[in-house]
């Protein structure tokens, strides 16, 4: 059995500051559940482009506000209670307006040494 809480990880290298916010690994490929676990904050003003093109995603939001743009296509509103999935390793705008709690489930599972690619590049080390 895997029981971590938050205050445990706080601090620690499961706790990844990614520049636009923090990034708190709960569960990674090393826990062998087939999953990666993570909530992540996304700070306010955070306008980011992103696409993981090893790891399919799943969001829900538990607080803030925001959207998500699919790139060159539709744009959705994120609020709490909006869960979206990046099905099918979607490049995708994330923009944050105010301070966004997201929890996020990866497949195949994040090692947790990842970081997003904040230069502008087309993708992130996902």
């Amino acid at each position: 059995m895997i029981v971590r809480t938050l205050r445990e990880i706080a601090g620690t290298e499961r706790d990844v500051n990614w520049g636009n916010g923090q990034s708190r690994r709960f569960l990674l490929e090393a826990d062998g559940m087939g999953f990666a676990f993570t909530e992540t904050l996304i700070l306010a003003g955070t306008d980011i482009f992103i696409q993981y093109r090893n790891h399919l995603e799943a969001c829900y939001c538990v607080e803030g506000e925001g959207e998500i743009q699919r790139e060159g296509g539709d744009t959705h509103p994120i609020a709490p209670g909006t869960l979206y999935a990046l099905n099918d390793h979607d490049p995708h705008y994330l923009r944050a307006w105010t301070d966004m709690r997201l929890i996020s489930v990866f497949n195949p599972p994040i090692k947790g040494n990842e970081r997003h690619n904040l230069s502008g590049d087309e993708t992130s080390s996902y």
